[in-house]
């Protein structure tokens, strides 16, 4: 997936804790690694992601990452009892205030990181300002997380 001009798409959100999000610019962290999903059962590779990610974040400067749940417009009146349900099932208040729900016109997400497939999750990092400096999609596999650190440690050291 090409990053060359991608930008994050300026959103609302609600972190799992209730705080409301504007995005990117209200993403802690000079970079970001943000994990958006479409479908419930796509969690398996959010999961899959999270040690890697944990990892990367307690040794990298800066770093956050976020779970993004996006949801249609649609599912919009329904979202206390939907994100209700995902925060019990969490508990955790660090899984909570990282996992920010959108819900709204699926595209407005799709279309700026040129997302095409929404069979699996896709893996952007970006900052604050919402450039994007990478960008893949699926579960973690070992060349996948390579290159995203690679991508971290040429911002992180130049």
């Amino acid at each position: 997936m090409s990053s060359d001009v991608m930008r994050f798409p300026v959103v609302q959100a609600r972190d799992l804790l209730g705080n409301q999000k504007h995005l990117p610019r209200d993403f802690e962290g000079r970079l970001v690694v943000a994990m958006i999903a479409f479908r419930q059962f796509q969690q398996a590779e959010v999961d899959s992601w999270v040690p890697a990610l944990g990892a990367l974040a307690g040794s990298v400067p800066d770093l956050h990452f976020y779970e993004l749940p996006i949801l249609a417009r649609h599912w919009a009146p329904a979202r206390p009892f939907i994100d209700g349900g995902m925060a019990r099932s969490i508990g955790d208040p660090a899984v909570l205030a990282r996992t920010l729900t959108v819900y709204g016109d699926i595209r407005r997400v799709c279309r700026p990181l040129n997302i095409t497939d929404r069979s699996h999750i896709t893996v952007v990092l970006t900052d604050r300002s919402g450039q994007i400096h990478w960008a893949d999609s699926g579960a973690h596999t070992e060349p996948t997380a390579a290159s995203l650190r690679a991508a971290i440690s040429s911002l992180s050291n130049g």
